[in-house]
């Protein structure tokens, strides 16, 4: 299976996606789905929360498939 990455990005937020490590366990969207929607294109809506709350909940991914990254200013 070829891997696909994806970034999506707000202000100095940035999530990553990787789609070989994605178990679909379906712990992201249950928990925050205003911003992960496997049944919309694109899945990851930045603008569904803030920052933290994003953060909080790429954490519980158990696979490692979504991670994230913050610009340092």
């Amino acid at each position: 299976m070829d891997t696909v990455i994806k970034h999506y990005t707000k202000g100095d937020l940035t999530v990553v996606w990787r789609s070989a490590l994605c178990q679909h366990s379906s712990i992201c969207w249950k928990g925050l789905n205003e911003v992960f929607n496997p049944k919309i294109s694109p899945w990851i809506n930045m603008d569904g929360a803030d920052a933290e709350r994003i953060i909080e909940q790429v954490k519980k991914c158990p696979s490692g498939a979504l991670s994230f990254e913050i610009k340092e200013q």
